[in-house]
């Protein structure tokens, strides 16, 4: 199901909600209205960078090619 962002113009109140398919329903949960704009809704992700000199030193290990021993594809699997 996915989430969307709604403004409700009564009383000008930001908020998510889930939406079922097919039910666009949505009900401001300050004023109960429904009198709403459906907002662009943002992604955030949050990262320290860890991660990514993590992958970018285990790629230079590996000669600087992405596919290595290990995962499927790859060999470590036995597929090929």
């Amino acid at each position: 199901m996915p989430i969307y962002e709604y403004r409700c113009l009564d009383c000008e109140r930001t908020f998510e909600t889930l939406v079922r398919p097919g039910h666009d329903d949505a009900e401001c949960p300050s004023c109960s209205g429904n009198h709403l704009t459906r907002e662009m809704s943002v992604f955030a992700s949050r990262s320290n960078g860890a991660g990514a000199a993590l992958a970018a030193s285990a790629i230079a290990a590996n000669g600087g090619s992405r596919m290595g021993g290990g995962g499927c594809c790859g060999g470590g699997c036995g597929c090929q």
